[in-house]
């Protein structure tokens, strides 16, 4: 097997290996309030399969999975997978895999496509590149749903940025947003 590593994924393995839920996925109201909202940004639509960018360890994952037929959740670490799988191991329509976007996107169409909290994560190209392979795997009536924190980081893109990146890329319309004290949701489609 040829090891895959890259510094990207060493990263957020080694945060993952120090602390489980390293931003408090499980316990901070902060959080609780942005799955909930992300989830009633979806309104009342069933998917038929979902692809979640940026999983992590499964707790936007396990709720989007009431709300799809299917759903791949992706992520870079292997260890926060790890996690994942034991969290999500009873639920049937979930498929967990290790992968670094937007070069390892998976195959396949989806009619939900999730950014929760992931692209700033990413170079400028890769964000463009990103928002192409979105719209290239999407089917028709298809959603893709941004969310970002927009408070301050330690890292050159912040939460702004990445939406107007992603958008810019173009051939995307926008159906939805809202904006709360430290987040934003927007849900496009495509044009």
């Amino acid at each position: 097997m040829v090891d895959r590593a890259t510094p990207r994924r060493e990263r957020f393995d080694t945060l993952f290996a120090a602390d489980p839920d390293p931003w408090d996925f499980e316990t901070s109201s902060y959080e609780r309030s942005k799955r909930a909202q992300t989830i009633a940004a979806l309104g009342c639509r069933r998917f038929r399969i979902a692809l979640e960018i940026g999983c992590a360890t499964g707790v936007l994952t396990k709720e989007l999975a009431k709300v799809c037929d299917r759903i791949i959740g992706i992520d870079v670490s292997d260890c926060a997978l790890s996690i994942a799988q034991k969290r999500l191991r009873d639920i049937s329509n979930i498929e967990l895999r290790q992968g670094e976007i937007p070069n390892e996107w998976p195959a396949g169409l989806f009619n939900l496509v999730v950014f929760s909290e992931v692209l700033y994560f990413l170079s400028e190209q890769e964000i463009r590149d990103a928002s192409a392979r979105a719209r290239q795997s999407m089917t028709g009536n298809g959603v893709c749903l941004l969310v970002n924190w927009t408070g301050p980081t330690d890292l050159p893109l912040d939460g702004h940025e990445v939406v107007e990146l992603f958008t810019e890329a173009g051939h995307w319309n926008c159906i939805g947003a809202m904006q709360a004290p430290n987040f934003r949701i927007e849900k496009f489609e495509l044009l």
